[in-house]
């Protein structure tokens, strides 16, 4: 794979140059009988990448788009500090690129990403789906909250509390015992930074919009909810001396992986973290058999990843062959068995053995959260009132 990382001065001089890779156009490739190359971009940690590496490699060689379509993988991991997906994407749409010399053709989104491109440049900025040039799009069980007809979910995540269970034979079932476990074991538990991973971001959204009694809070970028964060910021500043340490300071990870390597290393006992992480690790080997996973109540978020079509995309019959795949069960199936994803199809359809755990994750039940802009100004609260203390 020819992986591109572009920061901000670098897309601004591509964008006003009118430059970026992938500008064929799809009937000049048509015309030379040249496979069509469609661009995904998509950003998250490197579980992420390596997975999507996989499926645009079966894509690319077993599909049945295979000698017609050729997908090329954009990826920017999460938590480096450079510009973001959806910076980008913005970026590109404000500027008015035409639809010959444009790659996003095809974009990966969270609920995040989607409400900040919702809220930036609206609805429009993505293509309509048309359902019948996604038939396999009928199997799908779920469907995205925000930009329902605009995006196509294709997998299920969530966060849940990671433990070692040779050490936490009876781990807590809800945040009140877990507060209370933190403090009767303090320093054995730790989330990762937020703004560098997203289980340790859902842990302390969760945290402070439990003492949030409108439910739409969690679902909304209006500012007014930045007056409410106080109460549950104090909540994570009491808990902060029970967090790991390490020399006698409290440290938070950098990055999910970081925190599970913790637990793994017998570090600390519990974490918050992905359970696809967690599961696929385990799986493959990489973390103790012991490490187990369980859902509190009230729960950490979960959510559909989705996908979508971006207008001023150059290749969208390509984006919809590739869209139509990822719904299908050889797609779902080597989400399961290499990611430990929770699937959208029908599990009946699936080899499921040694992900069981996976099955018992419903993304109906799913604690959505999704606050789009809000979330800067979030981390940087929490890098002013929490890391400061360390």
């Amino acid at each position: 794979m020819n992986f591109r990382k572009i920061t901000s001065a670098v897309l601004a001089a591509v964008l006003s140059a009118g430059m970026l890779a992938g500008c064929g156009s799809s009937s000049t490739a048509a015309a030379s009988g040249e496979k069509q190359t469609v661009t995904l971009w998509a950003t998250g940690s490197d579980n992420v990448r390596a997975i999507f590496e996989t499926l645009t490699n079966d894509f690319n060689n077993n599909s049945e788009y295979k000698d017609q379509y050729q997908v090329e993988l954009q990826f920017m991991l999460s938590g480096t500090g450079t510009q973001s997906l959806t910076d980008m994407l913005v970026a590109a749409y404000q500027a008015k690129q035409t639809k010959t010399n444009i790659d996003f053709d095809i974009v990966d989104l969270g609920g995040d990403d989607l409400s900040k491109i919702v809220a930036q440049i609206g609805e429009e900025s993505l293509e309509k789906l048309d359902e019948t040039k996604v038939p396999n799009r009928k199997n799908i069980k779920s469907e995205s909250a925000l930009a329902t007809d605009y995006t196509q979910a294709y997998r299920g995540t969530t966060v849940i509390l990671a433990y070692d269970s040779e050490k936490v034979p009876n781990p807590p079932k809800t945040m009140d015992e877990l507060v209370e476990w933190m403090k009767a074991n303090p320093g054995r538990f730790v989330y990762n930074t937020p703004g560098t991973g997203g289980a340790g971001d859902s842990f302390v959204r969760t945290a402070v919009y439990n003492f949030i009694d409108d439910a739409s809070a969690m679902t909304s970028d209006v500012p007014k909810w930045e007056e409410q964060w106080n109460e549950g910021f104090e909540f994570l500043k009491e808990i902060n001396p029970y967090m790991y340490q390490s020399g006698g300071t409290v440290v938070y990870p950098n990055k999910n992986q970081g925190a599970l390597d913790l637990l793994n290393q017998g570090e600390i006992d519990m974490c918050p973290m992905w359970a696809d992480m967690v599961l696929s690790q385990r799986n493959a080997g990489q973390i103790k058999d012991s490490i187990k996973i369980t859902q509190i109540s009230p729960a950490f978020t979960g959510s559909l990843q989705t996908l979508a079509v971006p207008t001023i995309g150059s290749h969208k019959e390509g984006a919809y062959a590739f869209m139509n795949y990822m719904c299908s069960d050889a797609a779902q199936q080597i989400l399961v068995s290499q990611m430990a994803a929770i699937p959208l199809v029908d599990t009946a359809n699936l080899d499921m053995k040694g992900f069981e755990d996976v099955q018992n994750l419903d993304v109906s039940s799913f604690r959505v959260m999704s606050i789009g802009t809000l979330s800067t100004d979030f981390n940087q609260k929490w890098d002013d009132d929490i890391a400061s203390l360390n």
